[in-house]
């Protein structure tokens, strides 16, 4: 194996491979990348047998085939290191990796390509192609409302549901939900299809597009989902579970509507949680007629009042929340108004953008 590329050409692929690659593994292999030389197209590989990224770089001439892996962190921190400009030499020798740039040189060790796990090809059931930026959109709307580390392994990734022409995605960790809608998509199926991403593709996926026109074909099937451009092909498992009824928690038959500024409420929010508990980041918000007003205590007995102007004119409700969980709403919204629905202290509020829009944010309230 022998080629030459520029350090900006290399750093952003092998960057986006080497973030799948985790640091601890079982398997020696799986700390290292797959480097697939191809007559004059370089592709690098990363995976966790759950996640795969591959990234393809153009390179100036044919330089034959040849495959190898090679440490993935030590790479990317050679590269990252390496001046602006520079020009890389790779060549292999006797089980070793040989990187060369002006005046540095580096060894690196290596381990067969056959050792590096195969992506199982699955049944593609599905396929459509749309722009990054409406699948980056819809991600970065509601990837924030995934569960963590929750026992529901279910709900620790995102749905992904298709009907024809519409791709709905929905995030949940059982306190709160986002949904976002993406509509007019060109494919037609014959019924509801449901997809359960898991939290660590859904993240890395959601790292690889840009905010751009160019197109990305996305093939989801049974067992794994697909996405495919020019520059990446991203592959991931998806959860073998049931996601819940997300309609049944959508609220319904709210009478309360509340609008008020996005901006006047996030910094309120912000403020107020400043002094919140910071074990609960519990938030008491009064609505009465024209204004809200947010107070906010701790167990050192400080407490924030902040009011804020809004358009409402139904009776005085008080009701608690997760001051946090207003926060990244009002912060994925690009509205000038915030839009909430609300039935009384006891019931989930629903919030969206004033002007109507493709997504619904719902809270439960808590007890304060």
């Amino acid at each position: 194996m022998k080629f030459t590329v520029t350090r900006e050409a290399l750093l952003r692929p092998l960057q986006l491979v080497a973030g799948v690659v985790e640091r601890r593994q079982t398997m020696a292999v799986l700390s290292n990348i797959l480097v697939v030389l191809d007559g004059n197209r370089l592709s690098l590989t990363g995976t966790d047998t759950e996640v795969e990224i591959v990234g393809r770089i153009e390179l100036d001439q044919d330089y034959g085939q040849a495959e190898i892996t090679v440490p993935a962190k030590k790479l990317v921190d050679i590269c990252r290191s390496l001046p602006d400009g520079a020009v890389i030499d790779f060549s292999e020798e006797n089980q070793r990796v040989l990187v060369k740039s002006g005046r540095s040189r580096f060894q690196l060790s290596t381990l067969p390509a056959s050792d590096f796990p195969a992506t199982e090809e699955s049944e593609e059931d599905i396929r459509f192609s749309v722009s990054q930026g409406s699948i980056k959109r819809i991600i970065d709307r509601t990837s924030f409302a995934m569960a963590q580390q929750d026992v529901r392994y279910y709900l620790n990734g995102m749905l992904w549901e298709l009907t024809s022409g519409k791709l709905r995605v929905v995030a949940t960790d059982g306190h709160r939900l986002a949904l976002c809608d993406l509509d007019d998509l060109p494919v037609q199926v014959s019924e509801k299809s449901q997809s359960i991403l898991p939290r660590k593709g859904v993240i890395e996926l959601a790292r690889l597009l840009e905010d751009s026109d160019e197109v990305i074909e996305v093939a989801l099937g049974k067992s794994q989902i697909r996405a495919n451009t020019e520059a990446f092909t991203f592959t991931s498992k998806l959860v073998d579970g049931k996601f819940p009824d997300y309609e049944r928690v959508l609220p319904k038959g709210g009478d309360k509507t509340v609008i008020g500024s996005r901006n006047e409420l996030k910094q309120a929010f912000s403020r107020t949680a400043i002094l919140s508990n910071e074990k609960y980041r519990g938030v008491r918000m009064l609505f009465e007629e024209s204004w809200v007003t947010l107070l906010a205590n701790n167990p050192e007995q400080e407490e924030a009042e902040e009011q804020v102007a809004v358009d409402y004119a139904g009776e005085t409700l008080e009701i608690g929340f997760n001051v946090s969980y207003l926060q990244d709403v009002a912060n994925v919204l690009s509205s000038e108004q915030i839009k909430f629905t609300l039935s009384d202290s006891n019931s989930s509020a629903l919030l969206e953008e004033a002007e109507g829009g493709d997504s619904l944010y719902v809270v439960m309230p808590m007890r304060l």
